[in-house]
Protein backbone atom coordinates (compact mmCIF):
# COMPACT_ATOMS: atom_id res chain seq x y z
CA UNK A 1 0.00 0.00 0.00
CA UNK A 2 1.42 3.36 -1.04
CA UNK A 3 1.53 5.81 1.89
CA UNK A 4 -0.49 8.99 1.40
CA UNK A 5 1.30 12.26 0.58
CA UNK A 6 1.71 14.85 3.34
CA UNK A 7 -0.23 17.31 1.18
CA UNK A 8 -2.86 16.08 -1.23
CA UNK A 9 -2.83 17.53 -4.72
CA UNK A 10 -6.44 18.62 -4.26
CA UNK A 11 -5.39 20.77 -1.29
CA UNK A 12 -2.53 22.58 -3.04
CA UNK A 13 -4.59 25.58 -4.14
CA UNK A 14 -5.98 26.07 -0.62
CA UNK A 15 -2.46 25.75 0.78
CA UNK A 16 -1.15 28.50 -1.50
CA UNK A 17 -4.15 30.74 -0.84
CA UNK A 18 -3.60 30.40 2.91
CA UNK A 19 -0.34 32.35 2.66
CA UNK A 20 -2.16 35.34 1.22
CA UNK A 21 -4.57 35.18 4.15
CA UNK A 22 -1.64 35.02 6.58
CA UNK A 23 0.06 38.01 5.00
CA UNK A 24 -3.14 40.06 5.14
CA UNK A 25 -3.75 39.13 8.78
CA UNK A 26 -0.17 39.93 9.79
CA UNK A 27 -0.29 43.36 8.17
CA UNK A 28 -3.80 44.21 9.38
CA UNK A 29 -3.09 43.42 13.03
CA UNK A 30 -5.65 42.54 15.67
CA UNK A 31 -9.13 44.02 15.11
CA UNK A 32 -9.93 43.98 18.85
CA UNK A 33 -8.13 43.22 22.11
CA UNK A 34 -10.99 40.91 23.08
CA UNK A 35 -12.14 37.66 21.44
CA UNK A 36 -14.26 38.34 18.37
CA UNK A 37 -16.41 35.32 19.24
CA UNK A 38 -17.08 34.46 22.91
CA UNK A 39 -17.03 30.97 24.33
CA UNK A 40 -15.60 27.69 23.14
CA UNK A 41 -16.14 26.20 19.69
CA UNK A 42 -18.46 23.29 19.05
CA UNK A 43 -17.28 19.68 18.75
CA UNK A 44 -13.85 19.42 17.13
CA UNK A 45 -14.01 16.13 15.29
CA UNK A 46 -11.24 14.04 13.75
CA UNK A 47 -12.17 11.50 11.11
CA UNK A 48 -10.36 8.58 9.54
CA UNK A 49 -10.90 9.98 6.07
CA UNK A 50 -9.73 13.53 6.82
CA UNK A 51 -11.29 16.66 5.34
CA UNK A 52 -10.56 19.19 2.64
CA UNK A 53 -7.88 21.66 3.66
CA UNK A 54 -10.09 24.53 2.55
CA UNK A 55 -12.81 23.45 4.99
CA UNK A 56 -10.43 22.94 7.90
CA UNK A 57 -8.81 26.32 7.32
CA UNK A 58 -12.23 27.94 7.30
CA UNK A 59 -12.97 26.24 10.61
CA UNK A 60 -9.71 27.42 12.17
CA UNK A 61 -9.93 30.99 10.88
CA UNK A 62 -13.67 31.37 11.36
CA UNK A 63 -14.37 29.40 14.53
CA UNK A 64 -11.24 28.59 16.51
CA UNK A 65 -8.78 31.49 16.32
CA UNK A 66 -11.37 34.28 16.79
CA UNK A 67 -12.13 32.78 20.21
CA UNK A 68 -8.94 34.16 21.75
CA UNK A 69 -7.88 37.51 23.14
CA UNK A 70 -5.39 39.41 21.00
CA UNK A 71 -2.45 40.59 23.04
CA UNK A 72 -1.03 42.22 19.92
CA UNK A 73 -3.76 44.88 19.76
CA UNK A 74 -2.50 48.40 20.57
CA UNK A 75 -4.99 48.68 23.45
CA UNK A 76 -4.40 45.24 24.95
CA UNK A 77 -3.25 46.34 28.40
CA UNK A 78 -4.09 43.24 30.44
CA UNK A 79 -1.56 40.62 31.55
CA UNK A 80 1.74 41.32 29.74
CA UNK A 81 0.82 41.78 26.09
CA UNK A 82 2.80 40.54 23.13
CA UNK A 83 2.70 43.22 20.41
CA UNK A 84 4.36 40.99 17.83
CA UNK A 85 5.59 42.79 14.73
CA UNK A 86 4.81 41.64 11.17
CA UNK A 87 8.54 41.02 10.80
CA UNK A 88 8.54 38.58 13.68
CA UNK A 89 5.57 36.75 12.19
CA UNK A 90 7.48 36.46 8.93
CA UNK A 91 10.57 35.19 10.72
CA UNK A 92 8.44 32.68 12.61
CA UNK A 93 6.91 31.46 9.37
CA UNK A 94 10.34 31.11 7.74
CA UNK A 95 11.71 29.17 10.71
CA UNK A 96 8.66 26.90 10.71
CA UNK A 97 8.83 26.35 6.96
CA UNK A 98 12.51 25.40 6.85
CA UNK A 99 12.18 23.73 10.27
CA UNK A 100 15.85 23.44 11.26
CA UNK A 101 16.76 21.33 14.29
CA UNK A 102 18.75 23.85 16.33
CA UNK A 103 20.23 21.41 18.81
CA UNK A 104 23.70 20.86 17.41
CA UNK A 105 26.13 22.65 15.13
CA UNK A 106 26.36 19.88 12.50
CA UNK A 107 22.58 20.08 12.04
CA UNK A 108 22.09 23.84 11.81
CA UNK A 109 25.23 25.91 11.49
CA UNK A 110 23.40 28.90 9.97
CA UNK A 111 20.57 29.14 12.53
CA UNK A 112 22.93 28.46 15.45
CA UNK A 113 25.34 31.14 14.22
CA UNK A 114 22.38 33.56 14.34
CA UNK A 115 21.50 32.38 17.85
CA UNK A 116 25.07 32.85 19.03
CA UNK A 117 25.18 36.36 17.51
CA UNK A 118 21.92 37.29 19.24
CA UNK A 119 23.13 35.95 22.60
CA UNK A 120 26.32 37.98 22.24
CA UNK A 121 24.33 41.10 21.32
CA UNK A 122 22.06 40.72 24.35
CA UNK A 123 24.98 39.88 26.66
CA UNK A 124 26.78 43.03 25.52
CA UNK A 125 23.63 45.05 26.18
CA UNK A 126 23.63 43.72 29.73
CA UNK A 127 27.33 44.41 30.26
CA UNK A 128 28.27 40.74 30.59
CA UNK A 129 31.92 39.65 30.10
CA UNK A 130 33.42 37.78 27.13
CA UNK A 131 32.91 34.49 28.98
CA UNK A 132 29.16 35.01 28.77
CA UNK A 133 26.87 32.76 26.79
CA UNK A 134 23.38 31.39 26.84
CA UNK A 135 20.58 30.10 24.67
CA UNK A 136 17.08 30.79 23.47
CA UNK A 137 14.18 29.10 25.24
CA UNK A 138 10.40 29.03 25.06
CA UNK A 139 9.86 31.79 27.62
CA UNK A 140 10.67 33.26 31.01
CA UNK A 141 9.48 30.15 32.81
CA UNK A 142 12.01 27.99 30.96
CA UNK A 143 14.70 30.62 31.51
CA UNK A 144 14.05 30.68 35.26
CA UNK A 145 14.12 26.88 35.44
CA UNK A 146 17.36 26.66 33.47
CA UNK A 147 18.98 29.31 35.68
CA UNK A 148 17.88 27.61 38.90
CA UNK A 149 19.29 24.25 37.78
CA UNK A 150 22.56 25.88 36.73
CA UNK A 151 22.77 27.65 40.10
CA UNK A 152 22.06 24.44 42.00
CA UNK A 153 24.80 22.60 40.12
CA UNK A 154 27.29 25.46 40.50
CA UNK A 155 26.66 26.37 44.13
CA UNK A 156 25.50 23.18 45.86
CA UNK A 157 27.56 20.03 46.17
CA UNK A 158 26.02 16.55 46.05
CA UNK A 159 25.46 16.63 49.80
CA UNK A 160 24.23 20.22 49.97
CA UNK A 161 20.97 20.11 48.02
CA UNK A 162 18.98 19.15 51.11
CA UNK A 163 20.30 22.32 52.81
CA UNK A 164 19.98 24.68 49.85
CA UNK A 165 18.03 27.89 50.44
CA UNK A 166 16.63 30.27 47.80
CA UNK A 167 15.53 33.90 48.20
CA UNK A 168 12.88 35.82 46.31
CA UNK A 169 10.02 38.23 47.06
CA UNK A 170 6.27 38.49 46.64
CA UNK A 171 6.91 40.35 43.38
CA UNK A 172 8.89 37.43 41.94
CA UNK A 173 7.13 35.67 39.08
CA UNK A 174 5.35 32.45 40.02
CA UNK A 175 7.44 30.54 37.48
CA UNK A 176 10.45 30.95 39.79
CA UNK A 177 8.59 29.04 42.49
CA UNK A 178 7.80 26.30 39.99
CA UNK A 179 11.45 26.19 38.93
CA UNK A 180 12.66 25.79 42.50
CA UNK A 181 10.14 23.03 43.15
CA UNK A 182 11.23 21.15 40.02
CA UNK A 183 14.87 21.57 41.08
CA UNK A 184 14.14 19.93 44.44
CA UNK A 185 13.98 23.02 46.67
CA UNK A 186 10.88 22.72 48.87
CA UNK A 187 8.78 25.65 50.04
CA UNK A 188 10.29 25.32 53.52
CA UNK A 189 13.63 26.46 52.09
CA UNK A 190 12.33 29.32 49.97
CA UNK A 191 12.54 32.68 51.71
CA UNK A 192 10.14 35.44 50.71
CA UNK A 193 12.08 38.61 51.40
CA UNK A 194 10.13 41.68 52.51
CA UNK A 195 9.37 44.47 50.08
CA UNK A 196 10.18 48.14 50.46
CA UNK A 197 7.55 50.83 49.99
CA UNK A 198 8.22 50.84 46.23
CA UNK A 199 7.46 47.09 45.99
CA UNK A 200 11.11 46.14 45.44
CA UNK A 201 13.11 43.62 47.44
CA UNK A 202 14.48 45.10 50.67
CA UNK A 203 18.26 44.48 50.81
CA UNK A 204 18.46 44.76 54.61
CA UNK A 205 15.84 42.04 54.98
CA UNK A 206 17.66 39.88 52.43
CA UNK A 207 20.97 40.21 54.27
CA UNK A 208 19.33 39.33 57.57
CA UNK A 209 17.65 36.25 56.08
CA UNK A 210 20.92 35.00 54.61
CA UNK A 211 22.76 35.43 57.91
CA UNK A 212 20.00 33.62 59.80
CA UNK A 213 20.15 30.66 57.44
CA UNK A 214 23.95 30.48 57.57
CA UNK A 215 23.82 30.45 61.36
CA UNK A 216 21.31 27.59 61.20
CA UNK A 217 23.72 25.48 59.16
CA UNK A 218 21.82 25.87 55.90
CA UNK A 219 23.33 26.63 52.48
CA UNK A 220 22.05 29.80 50.78
CA UNK A 221 22.69 29.38 47.06
CA UNK A 222 20.50 31.66 44.91
CA UNK A 223 18.75 35.02 44.99
CA UNK A 224 16.11 35.56 42.29
CA UNK A 225 15.80 39.28 41.71
CA UNK A 226 13.32 40.95 39.39
CA UNK A 227 13.77 43.65 36.77
CA UNK A 228 10.25 44.70 35.88
CA UNK A 229 7.83 42.67 37.98
CA UNK A 230 4.61 41.44 36.42
CA UNK A 231 2.38 43.09 38.99
CA UNK A 232 3.90 46.54 39.31
CA UNK A 233 6.93 46.84 37.03
CA UNK A 234 9.19 47.12 40.09
CA UNK A 235 12.94 46.67 39.72
CA UNK A 236 14.84 45.23 42.65
CA UNK A 237 17.95 47.16 43.80
CA UNK A 238 20.44 45.05 41.87
CA UNK A 239 23.71 46.67 43.09
CA UNK A 240 22.73 46.26 46.75
CA UNK A 241 21.61 42.67 46.16
CA UNK A 242 24.86 41.88 44.34
CA UNK A 243 26.77 43.30 47.32
CA UNK A 244 25.06 40.68 49.49
CA UNK A 245 25.43 37.79 47.06
CA UNK A 246 29.09 38.13 46.17
CA UNK A 247 30.71 37.70 49.64
CA UNK A 248 28.58 34.62 50.31
CA UNK A 249 28.95 33.07 46.87
CA UNK A 250 25.24 33.22 46.10
CA UNK A 251 24.13 32.95 42.50
CA UNK A 252 22.28 36.11 41.47
CA UNK A 253 19.61 35.47 38.85
CA UNK A 254 17.72 38.44 37.45
CA UNK A 255 14.31 37.75 35.96
CA UNK A 256 14.22 40.46 33.32
CA UNK A 257 11.48 38.88 31.24
CA UNK A 258 9.87 42.31 30.93
CA UNK A 259 12.51 44.79 32.00
CA UNK A 260 15.46 43.34 30.10
CA UNK A 261 14.31 45.21 27.01
CA UNK A 262 14.96 48.53 28.76
CA UNK A 263 18.64 47.81 28.12
CA UNK A 264 18.05 48.76 24.47
CA UNK A 265 16.64 52.20 25.35
CA UNK A 266 19.47 54.66 26.11
CA UNK A 267 17.12 56.75 28.23
CA UNK A 268 16.12 53.81 30.43
CA UNK A 269 18.98 51.31 30.57
CA UNK A 270 20.15 52.88 33.84
CA UNK A 271 17.11 51.31 35.50
CA UNK A 272 18.92 47.96 35.31
CA UNK A 273 22.17 49.24 36.82
CA UNK A 274 23.93 46.32 38.48
CA UNK A 275 22.61 43.66 36.10
CA UNK A 276 26.15 43.25 34.78
CA UNK A 277 27.02 41.70 38.16
CA UNK A 278 24.38 39.00 37.85
CA UNK A 279 25.24 35.37 37.18
CA UNK A 280 22.25 35.03 34.88
CA UNK A 281 19.57 37.13 33.22
CA UNK A 282 16.28 35.97 31.71
CA UNK A 283 14.89 38.17 28.92
CA UNK A 284 11.67 37.62 26.98
CA UNK A 285 11.77 38.84 23.40
CA UNK A 286 8.09 37.95 22.99
CA UNK A 287 7.16 40.72 25.40
CA UNK A 288 8.91 44.03 24.76
CA UNK A 289 11.00 43.11 21.72
CA UNK A 290 7.85 42.56 19.66
CA UNK A 291 8.22 38.87 18.88
CA UNK A 292 5.63 36.13 18.55
CA UNK A 293 5.37 33.77 21.50
CA UNK A 294 8.06 31.25 22.27
CA UNK A 295 11.08 33.57 22.05
CA UNK A 296 13.13 34.22 25.19
CA UNK A 297 16.78 34.12 26.14
CA UNK A 298 18.80 33.11 29.16
CA UNK A 299 22.17 34.83 29.48
CA UNK A 300 24.86 33.67 31.89
CA UNK A 301 28.09 35.42 32.72
CA UNK A 302 30.01 32.14 32.29
CA UNK A 303 28.67 29.78 29.63
CA UNK A 304 30.63 26.92 31.16
CA UNK A 305 28.17 26.87 34.09
CA UNK A 306 25.40 25.85 31.69
CA UNK A 307 27.51 23.18 30.03
CA UNK A 308 28.47 21.66 33.37
CA UNK A 309 24.83 21.61 34.44
CA UNK A 310 23.28 20.15 31.28
CA UNK A 311 25.83 18.42 29.05
CA UNK A 312 25.50 14.66 28.71
CA UNK A 313 27.19 12.52 26.08
CA UNK A 314 25.30 9.43 25.00
CA UNK A 315 26.97 7.37 22.30
CA UNK A 316 24.16 7.87 19.82
CA UNK A 317 24.98 11.60 19.64
CA UNK A 318 28.58 11.16 18.50
CA UNK A 319 27.68 12.10 14.92
CA UNK A 320 26.46 15.47 16.15
CA UNK A 321 29.46 16.30 18.30
CA UNK A 322 30.47 19.96 18.21
CA UNK A 323 33.79 21.02 16.75
CA UNK A 324 36.76 21.96 18.89
CA UNK A 325 35.98 25.00 21.02
CA UNK A 326 32.25 24.78 20.24
CA UNK A 327 29.35 23.79 22.47
CA UNK A 328 26.11 22.42 21.10
CA UNK A 329 22.96 24.22 22.17
CA UNK A 330 21.44 21.04 23.58
CA UNK A 331 24.35 20.92 26.03
CA UNK A 332 23.40 24.33 27.46
CA UNK A 333 19.81 23.67 28.52
CA UNK A 334 17.10 21.07 29.07
CA UNK A 335 15.95 20.65 25.46
CA UNK A 336 17.42 18.23 22.97
CA UNK A 337 15.09 18.88 20.04
CA UNK A 338 14.70 22.63 19.78
CA UNK A 339 13.47 25.10 17.14
CA UNK A 340 15.49 28.02 15.81
CA UNK A 341 13.85 30.63 18.04
CA UNK A 342 16.43 33.37 17.48
CA UNK A 343 15.82 33.70 13.74
CA UNK A 344 12.70 35.88 14.00
CA UNK A 345 14.33 38.26 16.49
CA UNK A 346 17.42 38.53 14.31
CA UNK A 347 15.27 39.30 11.27
CA UNK A 348 13.36 41.97 13.20
CA UNK A 349 16.50 43.69 14.48
CA UNK A 350 18.26 43.43 11.12
CA UNK A 351 15.36 45.12 9.32
CA UNK A 352 14.29 47.68 11.92
CA UNK A 353 17.72 48.44 13.35
CA UNK A 354 18.54 48.47 17.05
CA UNK A 355 17.89 52.20 17.38
CA UNK A 356 14.30 51.89 16.15
CA UNK A 357 13.65 48.94 18.45
CA UNK A 358 15.06 50.91 21.38
CA UNK A 359 12.77 53.82 20.52
CA UNK A 360 9.81 51.44 20.41
CA UNK A 361 10.74 50.21 23.90
CA UNK A 362 10.97 53.79 25.16
CA UNK A 363 7.46 54.42 23.81
CA UNK A 364 6.09 51.92 26.34
CA UNK A 365 7.41 54.07 29.18
CA UNK A 366 5.70 57.09 27.64
CA UNK A 367 2.36 55.32 27.27
CA UNK A 368 1.92 54.62 30.97
CA UNK A 369 3.13 58.11 31.84
CA UNK A 370 0.30 59.46 29.69
CA UNK A 371 -2.15 57.18 31.50
CA UNK A 372 -0.83 58.30 34.87
CA UNK A 373 -1.23 61.96 33.85
CA UNK A 374 -4.81 61.30 32.73
CA UNK A 375 -5.61 59.67 36.07
CA UNK A 376 -4.16 62.65 37.91
CA UNK A 377 -6.57 64.90 36.01
CA UNK A 378 -9.57 62.68 36.82
CA UNK A 379 -11.09 63.09 40.31
CA UNK A 380 -11.66 59.97 42.37
CA UNK A 381 -8.71 57.91 41.13
CA UNK A 382 -5.60 56.94 43.08
CA UNK A 383 -2.30 55.80 41.58
CA UNK A 384 -1.23 52.83 43.71
CA UNK A 385 2.10 52.18 41.98
CA UNK A 386 3.51 54.83 39.62
CA UNK A 387 4.36 54.40 35.96
CA UNK A 388 7.46 52.24 35.54
CA UNK A 389 8.54 49.58 33.11
CA UNK A 390 5.43 50.25 31.00
CA UNK A 391 3.26 49.22 33.96
CA UNK A 392 0.83 51.22 36.13
CA UNK A 393 -1.40 50.27 39.09
CA UNK A 394 -4.38 52.45 40.00
CA UNK A 395 -7.76 52.31 41.71
CA UNK A 396 -11.12 54.08 41.71
CA UNK A 397 -11.86 55.29 45.25
CA UNK A 398 -14.73 57.72 44.78
CA UNK A 399 -17.25 55.33 46.40
CA UNK A 400 -17.86 53.53 49.67
CA UNK A 401 -14.69 51.85 50.89
CA UNK A 402 -16.23 48.40 51.28
CA UNK A 403 -17.45 48.48 47.68
CA UNK A 404 -14.29 49.65 45.96
CA UNK A 405 -13.04 46.18 45.03
CA UNK A 406 -16.34 45.29 43.39
CA UNK A 407 -16.59 48.63 41.58
CA UNK A 408 -13.06 48.38 40.18
CA UNK A 409 -13.64 44.79 39.06
CA UNK A 410 -16.90 45.84 37.40
CA UNK A 411 -15.17 48.70 35.57
CA UNK A 412 -12.53 46.32 34.19
CA UNK A 413 -15.23 43.90 33.04
CA UNK A 414 -17.26 46.67 31.41
CA UNK A 415 -14.18 47.90 29.52
CA UNK A 416 -13.53 44.35 28.30
CA UNK A 417 -17.15 43.92 27.19
CA UNK A 418 -17.00 47.33 25.51
CA UNK A 419 -14.18 46.04 23.31
CA UNK A 420 -12.23 49.29 23.22
CA UNK A 421 -9.39 48.12 25.47
CA UNK A 422 -8.55 45.56 28.10
CA UNK A 423 -6.90 46.13 31.49
CA UNK A 424 -5.88 43.69 34.18
CA UNK A 425 -6.44 43.56 37.91
CA UNK A 426 -4.01 42.89 40.74
CA UNK A 427 -4.19 42.97 44.52
CA UNK A 428 -1.94 45.24 46.56
CA UNK A 429 -2.18 44.93 50.35
CA UNK A 430 -5.36 42.97 49.85
CA UNK A 431 -7.06 45.67 47.78
CA UNK A 432 -8.03 45.11 44.16
CA UNK A 433 -6.38 47.55 41.76
CA UNK A 434 -6.51 48.02 38.02
CA UNK A 435 -3.37 47.42 36.02
CA UNK A 436 -2.16 48.66 32.66
CA UNK A 437 0.84 47.20 30.87
CA UNK A 438 1.30 49.12 27.62
CA UNK A 439 3.94 47.95 25.17
CA UNK A 440 2.55 48.48 21.68
CA UNK A 441 4.52 50.97 19.53
CA UNK A 442 1.31 51.95 17.70
CA UNK A 443 -0.65 52.89 20.84
CA UNK A 444 -1.11 56.64 21.26
CA UNK A 445 -1.71 59.25 23.94
CA UNK A 446 -5.35 59.39 22.83
CA UNK A 447 -5.63 55.63 23.39
CA UNK A 448 -4.41 56.00 26.96
CA UNK A 449 -6.61 58.99 27.79
CA UNK A 450 -9.71 57.44 26.24
CA UNK A 451 -9.10 54.24 28.19
CA UNK A 452 -9.01 56.25 31.42
CA UNK A 453 -12.16 58.18 30.40
CA UNK A 454 -14.07 54.98 29.76
CA UNK A 455 -12.88 53.38 32.98
CA UNK A 456 -14.02 56.44 34.89
CA UNK A 457 -17.47 56.27 33.29
CA UNK A 458 -17.81 52.54 33.88
CA UNK A 459 -16.62 52.83 37.50
CA UNK A 460 -19.09 55.60 38.28
CA UNK A 461 -21.91 53.70 36.65
CA UNK A 462 -21.00 50.60 38.64
CA UNK A 463 -20.89 52.61 41.87
CA UNK A 464 -24.27 54.20 41.14
CA UNK A 465 -25.78 50.78 40.46
CA UNK A 466 -24.79 49.37 43.84
CA UNK A 467 -27.67 49.67 46.33
CA UNK A 468 -25.65 51.12 49.21
CA UNK A 469 -23.39 53.41 47.25
CA UNK A 470 -23.29 56.63 45.36
CA UNK A 471 -20.12 58.25 44.00
CA UNK A 472 -18.64 60.72 46.48
CA UNK A 473 -17.48 63.92 44.88
CA UNK A 474 -14.09 65.25 45.78
CA UNK A 475 -14.27 67.27 48.99
CA UNK A 476 -17.43 65.62 50.35
CA UNK A 477 -17.22 64.05 53.82
CA UNK A 478 -15.66 60.62 53.63
CA UNK A 479 -14.25 61.04 50.13
CA UNK A 480 -10.68 60.00 49.41
CA UNK A 481 -9.84 63.59 48.49
CA UNK A 482 -10.48 64.80 52.05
Amino acid sequence: MTPPPLLREADRAAFEAAFAVLAEAALAGAPSPTPLIPGRPGPLVLTQEGAALEDVLAEMIGEVLPRAARGDHPRAFGFTPSPASPLSRLGDLLASTFNPHAGAWPQAEGPLAVERAMIRFMADAGGFPESAGGLFLAGGSAANLTAVVAAREARLGPDDTARGVAYLSEETHVSALKALRIAGIPDARIRRVALSDNMAMEPTALAAAVETDLAAGLKPFIVIATAGSTRSGAVDPLPAIADICEPHGLWLHVDGALGGSALLSPAHRHLLAGVERADSLGWDAHKWLFQTYGCAALLVRDQETLRRAFAVGPAYLEDAAAGEGEVNAWDLGPEMTRPARALKLWLTLRVMGTQAVGSAVAHGFQLVEWAEAALGETPGWKVVSPARMATLLFRFEDCEEDERDAVNAAAARRLLDDGYASVGTARVDGRLTLRICALHPEATEDDMRETVRRLDRFAREAAEARPSSRPQRSGEPGSCAE
